[in-house]
């Protein structure tokens, strides 16, 4: 499997470790009340754990691409989840975090180059655009386990609501990259399926389009359409308005300095 690269290629970055770290630390200070400040805490642990999320979200791409054909991603440095790696760490790390800690809104980043020419068969690039998204669908899974399972029982309220926020980025990234727009994962899973000529004539519109969707977000109905959406799949999977609500109050700690009251439940 020579290849597959060095193994330095596939190697965890120190700065990915770095960043689970802070999840790791930050997720336990939130459920156990060290944190002096529950708000900073949830901040950092929510914002750590999107960090993560994402880095895997390319991972996800680039190790899908290997599979399929294109060895360069891992002397790209793609493989060793360094989001410093990326051919465009503002829009994959930096504007994500920016867009949460604005709107709470789970934006896609894009920032793996595929050499496309390398890969063989439709099936293939489809499948290596849908792995990205698909690891967000897999986040929303497991943060919103503990209330689907119905194990909620000790769950500490800032730590529970933190979930429930998490979740809600994670469902909102999902949906956005999965529409079928020129420059989104969506898009990248239909093109190989396209005529050629549909492609060739889409391709320029691809920085418009993904610029115009996030316009479109900014018009309060579609912003509500969307919103909503996202509220029904989480509550289809046990997470209620009140749990996103308050997770989103107590991640913005600036906002409002007794905006911990928030996460009491109602009964």
């Amino acid at each position: 499997m020579g290849h597959q690269g060095s193994r330095g290629e596939r190697q965890i970055s120190s700065v990915f470790l770095g960043v689970v770290a802070v999840m790791a630390v930050t997720g336990w200070a939130v459920w156990t009340g060290y944190a002096t400040s529950p708000g900073l805490a949830v901040f950092l642990f929510v914002t750590s754990a999107w960090i993560v999320s994402l880095c895997l979200h390319e991972y996800a791409h680039a190790r899908t691409a290997l599979h399929g054909g294109d060895i360069s991603v891992g002397s790209k440095g793609y493989l060793t989840l360094n989001p410093l790696k990326y051919t465009h760490p503002l829009l994959s790390i930096v504007l994500p975090v920016v867009f949460v800690i604005l709107g709470g809104l789970g934006l896609p980043g894009g920032a793996v180059y595929i050499e496309r020419g390398r890969i063989q068969g439709r099936w293939k690039h489809s499948l290596i655009s849908a792995a990205g998204p698909l690891v967000n669908v897999a986040f929303a899974v497991v943060c919103t386990a503990p209330f689907w399972l119905g194990a909620l029982d000790g769950v500490p309220i800032p730590f529970r609501v933190a979930l429930a926020f998490l979740a809600l980025l994670q469902v909102s990234a999902a949906i956005l990259n999965f529409l079928p727009v020129p420059g989104l994962d969506g898009y990248g899973v239909i093109e190989p399926w396209l005529p050629h000529r549909v492609r060739r004539e889409v391709e320029p519109l691809a920085p418009f389009a993904l610029i115009g969707v996030f316009v479109l977000l900014w018009i309060p109905s579609v912003n509500a359409f969307f919103f909503e959406t996202v509220s029904g799949v989480l509550s289809a999977l046990g997470v209620s308005d009140l749990d996103t609500y308050c997770g989103r109050d107590l991640y913005r700690f600036w906002n409002d300095a007794d905006g911990y009251f928030c996460a009491v439940p109602a009964e």
